[in-house]
């Protein structure tokens, strides 16, 4: 892995050139600024260095000096950027042709402005800065314990920034709450499974805030949820202060009544970690003996604020779940399998010394289930609206402040600092199909038959866990009864034109022969072992310590030799399953840090949040190092910065299989994008699923009656396929039922002629799609696209959740409610809107009622697009895009850049690629396709474009019926032409 080092060392300045000052010290790019009015829990010294035009780092310190350090996510920068340093007014300032840093020297306050000194973002007067000192917890160290004491230390840092009110916020990674914008929200920044977390934030005035720091951290309001009773004053049911009401009613009548002084539910412990734990037991709080599958609990009584305040309270469940305030449900029912339950976030304004009535309502579904209620501690509205970054523990406090002209640009700086992404496979477009699971070389083969045999589209078919036998999770071999030949298996796919992607977990039982070999090395977690924790299956083992180099070439070594180079090179592509690591669902965080630690760079406390990208880097480069032309294809549970650079998606988890889980995906997949990370993708039709559907699957295949549980489920699953379609990963996976599409209903249905049709028209759009991925890489571009990067400065783009631009050229509207035939859609005011389907006309700056058919969901088309439609196809490469239907909307000039290459290896590095750019001038209803720029091998110079011209007023009963549609076709040859159109 390709670490930059932070030192301060002249070595590695831009130039050696050195000057001083009273109020600064410079060596190149450096410039450091001793704070004159020091305070104890303040910056001491703060350190500038500039990095190009647009973007300037800042770290600061309450101690005397900077610590060396090494990063994990920004690479070596090497650019050289003219800058000027001067004194004025008692600030250092720091001019780029972009921007200007002004450094307080008598507080270390720092404000960043444009070249005409308007303030872009300032670091707030007071509370800008804060530090305090952290020790890593005892019982956090876990059993692995090499720590050096410095490395037992660090700072917990607190940054605060001035926001105005009409500034929105988006990124952090993919959360699960739905929430879009940001501003005035809490969120807590951790990896588990269904949630990523990454240290980027950008805002709506084209500026974003990368923080390198990979221990957990806060945005929003710096302290942590509280437990009810350290916030309010508790009365239960009858009024009686002191607690909550506690009501446990059993599925055969025992009830338990009992006082709660909070609801804290939240967690397991086994039994020899408990020790640590004190009296925070989680679910062993819970009365002793009552069986919580299929009962009914309630936490009621009243609740009474110290203050008026706009409460932010936060959801923990598992099970069927609402909450009520004064009546009121706040809470919907909700649902979660018990073994990996969701959170979910809610406000709630109270008064001062007003009680509020609450019930919680819960239906436990499991054996063990969990229960959260809590809140943060109240703030202003004022202050809870600033930007406002919390880090538990890292040497110093250090972030990149990035500026741009727009929000693309923004992304590009975070590329810049984090990496460039990679140019993705052609085939990772297509359709991927998987299960949980298939348990047979015969099931894989036979399923993607049944897919050519239908003639239904599709790339890719997954092998989840377990292919292995059942007591050797870890060894990376297929048990020979149920995979007899995997070299034929893989033959056959690739025969059958798909591609394989197959599961590795960074997990261990400790019998097999790979967990011994990296324990010799002193390269596993111990903690899991030492706790006797066994899994689902009832075996024990642990996890890798991705953070060593030496095990990450050995991890890769262990997969190579039992799947890669065994095979031929015949795995397309690596499911990097549980990579946050989840070593045990459901344990607390002290504990979660104890399981996987400590780490070879350090305390799992610092190093908390980047395990993903760092074993991102064992596959990568370990791929790369054995067959350097193929290219390589991650799919991740989790998400860092800077995993962009080694070719890696990542799915938003084993979520649930409900309406508003899918609406959850939509700003989970719009708010990981941006956040600099190009492909993302979900579990179509939800990963955990209610028994209702299940009953519903069963009794139809026993009967085959559709009740009404089961069309509910087809409905979902419909409408869920259309909503894939238009994000970067179309992949469908999930517990049973079955997720193939004649198991999700017969050929007759419409659920099944819709889900194919979406499928189809996935493939139609792949030299749309494959544009883009190359804008990825070359432009920095981001595919999933939150409307705010695109029609900033129409503030009624700046919180809608459910549309987004999928490319520049298609504004995605799916249907989150069951039975919806309609839904409202907002068409941004700087362009007019042509609906895809019918070439209906709209003006911009308008909400309308959008038609959406069982089989349809609204996409629209902003004037000026020119979309390229491909050929119809079952896998991606099957046939070349010899005849494309160019559409093109009048309205605004336009332009479109039709990218090609290989399309599965890295020669597009070695510029063996092609491009053609089309132009579209409005005034003069005038297309220009231009030269044909680059070669690579297979390149097709010959082809013919259908030029389809939508104009206003023009509609059409399917504009998408291709084979059938009407249009100018020209013959293009390689060289520039000019097309009138009409």
């Amino acid at each position: 892995m390709k670490i930059a080092k932070t030192l301060l060392s002249v070595a590695l300045f831009l130039c050696t050139t050195s000057v001083y000052s009273a109020g600064y010290t410079q060596h190149g790019n450096f410039i450091t600024i001793n704070v004159k009015k020091q305070t104890a829990h303040g910056a001491k010294v703060v350190r500038l260095q500039v990095v190009d035009d647009k973007i300037i780092r800042v770290e600061s310190t309450n101690e005397s000096l900077f610590k060396p350090k090494q990063s994990l996510i920004i690479v070596p920068q090497n650019a050289k950027t003219n800058f000027k340093v001067t004194e004025n007014g008692g600030n250092v300032i720091v001019a780029t042709s972009d921007i200007k840093a002004f450094v307080d020297e008598n507080t270390g306050r720092v404000t960043f402005k444009d070249p005409k000194g308007k303030t872009i973002l300032a670091e707030s007067n007071i509370g800008g800065k804060t530090f305090s000192p952290f020790i890593v917890p005892e019982r956090e160290i876990g059993v692995d314990s090499h720590l050096s004491e410095s490395q037992k230390h660090g700072v917990s840092w607190h940054a605060l920034f001035d926001s105005p009110t009409d500034e929105a916020f988006y990124g952090l990674g993919q959360h699960q709450s739905e929430e879009l914008n940001m501003k005035s929200k809490n969120e807590d920044l951790f990896q588990y499974n269904t949630k990523v977390s990454v240290p980027f934030v950008v805002s709506n005035h084209n500026y974003g805030l990368l923080w390198d720091s990979y221990s957990y951290c806060r945005f929003g309001n710096p302290d942590g949820y509280k437990q009810l009773n350290n916030l309010f004053t508790l009365y239960d049911k009858d009024g009686n202060k002191g607690s909550l009401t506690g009501t446990y009613t059993q599925k055969d009548g025992y009830q338990i009544v009992r006082g709660e002084d909070s609801i804290y539910y939240e967690f397991a412990l086994p039994d020899l970690a408990k020790v640590k734990a004190g009296k925070d037991l989680g679910v062993g709080c819970l009365p002793k003996g009552f069986k919580l599958n299929g009962s009914h609990v309630t936490y009621e009584g009243y609740i009474e604020s110290p203050v008026d305040n706009l409460y932010r309270f936060i959801l923990y469940y598992a099970g069927y779940m609402k909450v009520y305030v004064d009546g009121k449900e706040v809470v919907p029912q909700r649902w979660r399998t018990a073994w990996n339950p969701n959170s979910y976030k809610f406000t709630v304004p109270l008064r001062k010394g007003v009680k509020a009535k609450l019930l919680v309502d819960w239906y436990p579904d499991g054996d063990v289930s969990y229960c959260g209620l809590r809140a943060a501690s109240p703030r202003s509205e004022a202050e809870q609206g600033k930007l406002s970054i919390w880090s538990e523990m890292t040497p110093d406090m250090d972030y990149y402040f990035i500026a741009g002209k727009n929000l693309d640009d923004v992304i590009s700086g975070y590329r810049t600092l984090t990496g460039k992404a990679q140019i993705y496979p052609k085939w990772a477009l297509g359709f991927w199909q998987s299960r949980e699971r298939y348990k047979s070389s015969a099931d894989i083969e036979s399923t993607l038959s049944e897919f050519r045999k239908r003639h239904i589209p599709i790339d890719n078919i997954v092998q989840d866990w377990n292919y292995w036998k059942t007591d050797s999770w870890g060894d990376h071999t297929f048990e020979s009864s149920r995979y007899p030949n995997p070299q034929a298996m893989l033959d056959s796919v690739h025969a059958l034109n798909g591609r394989f992607m197959i599961s590795v977990w960074p997990k261990f039982y400790s019998s097999v022969k790979n967990y011994k070999e990296l324990d010799a090395n002193g390269w596993m977690y111990h903690q899991a072992v030492k706790d006797s924790i066994y899994d689902w299956l009832g075996y024990l083992g642990s996890f890798y310590d991705a953070y060593a180099p030496g095990a990450r070439k050995m991890f890769w070594r262990q997969m190579d030799e039992n799947l890669y180079s065994k095979y031929k090179f015949g795995i397309d592509a690596w499911w990097m399953d549980a990579s946050e690591p989840n070593v045990r669902d459901c344990t607390p965080m002290w504990y979660r840090k104890a399981l996987s630690g400590s780490t070879a760079l350090g305390s799992t406390t610092e190093y908390f949040n980047a395990y993903s990208l760092v074993n991102a880097d064992a596959i990568y480069n370990g791929q790369r190092s054995v067959n350097p032309n193929q290219r390589v294809f991650l799919l991740t549970r989790s998400g860092f910065a800077g995993e962009q650079r080694y070719s890696t998606a990542t799915w938003s988890g084993d979520i649930g299989t409900r309406w508003e889980d899918m609406r959850a995906q939509m700003t989970a997949g719009m708010n990981y994008s941006i956040s600099g990370l190009p492909f993302w993708g979900m579990d179509q039709g939800g990963f955990c699923v209610e028994n209702r559907y299940v009953a519903a699957q069963q009794l139809y295949d026993k009967t085959g009656e559709e009740n009404e549980d089961l069309k509910e489920w087809r409905e979902l699953q419909t409408r869920w396929n259309e909503f894939g379609c238009f994000i970067p990963l179309y992949r469908t996976h999930g517990q049973w039922p079955l997720r193939e599409v004649w198991n999700i209903a017969p050929e007759s249905h419409p659920a099944y002629k819709t889900i194919v049709a979406y499928d189809k028209l996935r493939y139609r759009m792949m030299p749309y799609m494959y544009s883009l991925a190359g804008a990825v890489h070359f432009n920095d571009y981001t595919i999933m696209r939150p409307l705010v990067m695109d029609f900033n400065g129409d503030a009624n783009v700046y919180d809608i959740k459910n549309q987004w631009m999928f490319g520049p050229s298609l504004m995605a509207c799916p249907v989150g409610e069951y039975k919806a035939r309609s839904r409202k859609i907002y068409l941004p005011k700087q362009r007019g809107w042509y609906d895809l389907y019918t070439n209906k006309y709209y003006v911009g700056g308008q909400t309308i009622d959008a038609d959406a058919p069982y089989d349809k969901i609204p996409v629209f088309v902003p004037e000026g697009s020119i979309i390229p439609f491909g050929p119809d196809m079952e896998w991606s490469d099957e046939k070349p895009a010899e005849f494309v239907n160019l559409y093109v909307y009048q309205g605004h000039d336009g332009e479109f850049t039709l990218y090609e290459d290989e399309g599965t290896n890295y020669n597009y590095e070695k510029g063996h690629y092609s491009t053609i750019k089309f132009i579209y001038n409005d005034k003069t209803n005038t297309l220009v396709i231009g030269d044909l720029n680059g070669s690579y091998n297979g390149m097709v110079k010959n082809r013919r474009f259908n030029i389809v011209y939508h104009c206003k007023g023009q509609t059409v009963a399917n504009a998408l019926d291709f084979d059938n549609i009407s249009g100018t076709i020209v013959k293009y040859t390689g060289k520039s032409l000019s097309v009138k159109l009409k």
